[in-house]
């Protein structure tokens, strides 16, 4: 299909011209999680006192007023989402698909992609999940007539009739998912850029001109998939939580980004921001005009009375599973802010020892957990849910990650560079030990770094594991960033923390010499 795509200066000479001019509003989100209470500036649990002071964000009963308030600025809109709806707080792991398909169809949403959480708790909670909502989700880039309960009920694209126009809707799922996830031995996954473009060859055929890929493969792959296909007008994206903005200072890029001739958008994650991208199209379909900027769901917005009623109602099974228990311990495992600061801590290694047992077995070495991530300590005797989540209530992911044995000694120097101010980037470790001058100028406080019984090697790859706000940069850990093979969408370290308890249970805390002080 030939399209060009009009500059602002074109626009503005031919927006006259046009005898068929087609408008529509694209409303969406990407990566949910779960998040149906008011979230944090931390993207984290948001308690009714701050959110009575209006510093809370998100939230679905947010939602629902901003997304009426955004409908009602057109006479023609579309609402859909990239994705990963499933996971990230306890009304996933209790209701599993069933709320996020309640809270969903309450919203309206006309569609959306399958996410690689979608398969998390494998095809079954991903069909019970189909068989509640009332709109379609598709995943094109996948083989699932192997599957029985899928075959024939997960779509690859759709067509949509809105304001008397035909658009043609294409699901985009990330390649790897049956690495991140449990998709299972029938789903098949394929290249993104093929998939996408048999769609669109289909689509063309049946003589629909205004296509819409619901991605969630990252910006970079939507980046690839719009330089390395025809035909794609929007992509509406997922997976890496990208915040796309034209005011806003930490956004990754433009909204829309535009790639050729396709409209590349995606709005953070977690409810946090309800993306609003306005598109025209001439009487042929070529795409004219693309403007638009997320907005940030806060206080601003009401929340819809009966929604958080219904929320509330929900929330009410959770409260025996926040006081279900876990595990027990001999003593108490000591969190204080004052020593996790700044030596090691029985909290510490708990956290970091259970994040490292995960994913030994993938070729991780070592373990690294910003001390500014343990909120509090465990009295001895029975744990329960409450308690670590307590300990660890950011809903942090875990993540992996390869870096070289430099960028392990920066990471810890960074580490300690402020450990005089009990900075929350103190690193409490696993599968390694080191030592620390606070004396010493910072850059050149760290010494005696050993990793598996031996000294670290500097030019050598390590497999390292933390969590998703270290990986990314948080408490200066910037240089992660830009680590090789990241994966920051793991199991949350509470889980996975209170899983190691109660393996080890009656776990004993203890501190055995991992860092030591000049």
């Amino acid at each position: 299909m030939n399209r060009f795509f009009l500059s602002a200066a074109a626009l503005s000479l031919t927006a006259g011209m046009a005898s068929a001019d087609y408008s529509i509003t694209i409303l969406h989100t990407n990566d949910f999680h779960a998040r149906f209470e008011p979230i944090s500036k931390y993207d984290g649990p948001c308690g009714a006192e701050d959110n009575t002071e209006g510093k809370c964000f998100g939230g679905t009963a947010r939602l629902v007023t901003a997304i009426k308030e955004a409908r009602g600025r057109t006479n023609n809109a579309l609402l859909v989402d990239g994705g990963d709806q499933f996971q990230g707080t306890l009304f996933y792991s209790y209701y599993k698909g069933k709320m996020a398909a309640e809270m969903m169809n309450k919203l309206g949403y006309d569609g959306m992609t399958v996410g690689n959480h979608e398969f998390d708790d494998g095809p079954e909670v991903l069909a019970s999940f189909m068989s509640e909502i009332k709109f379609p989700i598709l995943m094109s880039n996948a083989d699932v007539s192997a599957e029985p309960l899928l075959a024939d009920k997960l779509a690859k694209s759709i067509v949509i009739e809105r304001g008397g126009e035909k658009i043609g809707l294409i699901g985009l799922t990330p390649q790897d998912t049956d690495e991140l996830a449990s998709p299972g031995d029938n789903v098949v996954f394929s290249d993104p850029v093929a998939a996408v473009q048999g769609e669109v060859d289909k689509l063309t055929a049946e003589g629909v001109n205004k296509i819409i890929v619901l991605s969630h493969s990252s910006y970079a792959v939507d980046q690839k998939v719009a330089a390395e296909t025809t035909g794609v007008d929007v992509i509406v994206g997922g997976h890496s939580n990208t915040l796309l903005s034209n005011t806003n200072e930490k956004a990754e890029g433009p909204y829309p980004t535009m790639v050729g001739n396709t409209a590349i958008v995606q709005a953070y994650a977690y409810g946090k921001y309800l993306g609003e991208l306005n598109v025209t199209f001439d009487d042929a379909g070529n795409l004219t005009e693309a403007k638009g900027e997320p907005i940030l769901i806060d206080a601003s917005f009401a929340e819809d009375a009966d929604t958080l009623a219904r929320i509330a109602e929900l929330a009410v099974p959770l409260e025996e599973l926040r006081s279900k228990v876990v595990a027990e311990t001999n003593e108490p495992i000591g969190g204080d802010r004052a020593v996790c600061r700044a030596q090691e801590c029985s909290m510490g290694n708990l956290i970091a020892d259970a994040m490292l047992a995960r994913v030994a077995d993938q070729g991780i070495d070592v373990a690294i957990q910003n001390s500014g991530g343990i909120r509090a300590s465990i009295d001895a005797g029975e744990v329960t849910m409450g308690d670590v989540l307590t300990v660890l209530p950011f809903q942090n992911t875990l993540s992996t990650f390869q870096v070289t044995g430099a960028v392990l000694v920066e990471a810890l120097e960074n580490g300690v560079s402020q450990v005089e101010e009990a900075a929350g980037r103190f690193p409490q470790v696993a599968g390694m030990s080191y030592t620390f001058d606070a004396a010493a100028e910072v850059g050149s406080r760290v010494s005696d770094v050993m990793i598996a019984g031996a000294p670290v090697e500097i030019d050598k790859v390590y497999g390292v594991v933390s969590n998703n706000y270290v990986r990314n940069g948080g408490d200066g850990y910037a240089m992660f960033k830009t680590a090789t093979n990241p994966y920051d969408f793991g199991p949350d370290v509470a889980d996975v923390t209170a899983e190691y308890l109660a393996e080890n249970a009656p776990y004993k805390p203890f501190t055995d010499g991992r860092i030591k002080m000049k």
